[in-house]
């Protein structure tokens, strides 16, 4: 899989007006919920915003997108604001970013439709909902073979599950090597680029059977006892 940069900062250039002003929203409400950890508008910018949109032109066409943690909105509110034609569900579990997500959402005019929040545990909400997406992102929530397994249960079969990580992806990766099939996924591919002087790494595997019914286990097993042991 190619990741066109280029096409992706033109949708970010073509839609800076609406980030800039998510931005600054974001950076009002981090003064009062933690919903990241950087707090100015230029950082927020830099660190945040362009990092989610480099991959905005990765998402397929008219996707059902699901961004698990989302914390302030990242990356998912980003690419709505950037692709109309998609939809995205931002989950978290702590219902003050929940709150402070949808009031920017609202804010910004995106529809339920088009942006819904859920204030849930991912290994509850995909109880309900299981296998309806066509991408699962998460980015800065925990390891990958931990995202593997609470993503993987709200992919369709034929979808991606998307972890954004740093340079040591492949550490995490190493665990689960030759046993991705045990949750219905392929071999991972990892997707390398650069922004300014960060290198940042996008690890992709496709949904390619059924994640088995025992998965994803309950609220902390995935860390604790990890799938692949």
């Amino acid at each position: 899989m190619d990741l066109d940069l280029a096409m992706s900062f033109h949708l970010v250039k073509e839609n800076e007006g609406n980030l800039r002003r998510y931005g600054a929203l974001l950076a009002s409400g981090n003064s009062k919920v933690r919903l990241t950890g950087t707090a100015g508008e230029e950082d927020l910018w830099e660190q945040h915003i362009v990092d989610c949109g480099a991959l905005v032109s990765l998402l397929p066409r008219g996707a059902r997108v699901i961004d698990v943690g989302t914390g302030g909105g990242l990356p998912g509110m980003v690419w709505a604001l950037c692709r109309s034609d998609v939809g995205v569900t931002l989950l978290d579990s702590v219902g003050k970013k929940c709150a402070a997500v949808e009031e920017m959402a609202r804010m910004m005019g995106l529809e339920p439709h088009r942006v819904q929040v859920v204030c849930s545990r991912s290994e509850e909400f995909a109880r309900l909902n299981r296998e309806v997406y066509d991408v699962a992102c998460a980015r800065a929530l925990s390891e990958a073979p931990v995202l593997a397994e609470l993503l993987s249960p709200l992919v369709a079969v034929g979808g991606m599950v998307w972890a954004m990580k740093g340079p040591r992806c492949e550490e995490e990766l190493a665990p689960g090597e030759g046993r991705w099939g045990e949750l219905g996924l392929s071999d991972p591919e990892v997707l390398d680029y650069d922004l300014g002087d960060r290198h940042r790494k996008l690890v992709i595997w496709r949904k390619i059977s059924p994640c088995p019914d025992r998965y994803p286990r309950r609220p902390g097993m995935a860390e604790k006892r990890p799938w692949y042991r």
